[in-house]
């Protein structure tokens, strides 16, 4: 329902604005604002983009919580599509996306009204599950494994990093 009434909505908007905008300031400089809000637009999520994928990169580095950065970067995608989207309206909300605190509270939002139960990583790789407590109190984290000895080449040496 939500999301019929926002397809609805946004356009009306967007018209009433175009229309206010171009009876203020003319044709010509309506238009010139929307390509140079789209231009602009696109040069800041590229940075903020990059920004993220850093955050994204070290949360899995340090095996750390990456969800914040997740969210982070899919506010910053919604971002981009609503600046390339032709209007004021879509424009003053993706800006709005492309800054940090404003990203912050709809995060914290957004945690507040969303629980993970379940968390897997890979194809067969950890899992872990909020609905099927530990009977010892820790957490459960399933795995499988394989040891796999790299062949030897005569050459070679011990690399220094381990003891033989």
């Amino acid at each position: 329902m939500w999301l019929f009434l926002a397809f609805l909505v946004v356009p009306i908007v967007e018209i009433a604005l175009f229309i206010q905008a171009g009876e203020l300031i003319g044709l010509w400089p309506t238009l010139g604002i929307v390509i140079l809000t789209a231009v602009l637009g696109t040069a800041m999520v590229r940075a903020q983009g990059a920004l993220a994928m850093g955050q994204i990169r070290q949360s899995f580095n340090q095996m750390s919580d990456p969800s914040e950065a997740l969210a982070h970067g899919a506010m910053i995608l919604v971002a981009g599509v609503l600046l390339l989207t032709p209007g004021f309206f879509t424009d003053a909300v993706g800006f709005a996306l492309l800054l940090p605190p404003v990203r912050m509270a709809a995060f914290r939002f957004l945690r507040k009204r969303i629980t993970v139960t379940t968390f897997q990583a890979g194809p067969s790789g950890m899992r872990h599950d909020t609905t099927r407590p530990d009977p010892h109190g820790g957490d459960v984290i399933d795995g499988e494994f394989h040891e796999v000895d790299p062949p030897r080449k005569p050459t070679h040496g011990p690399s220094g990093w381990t003891r033989h």
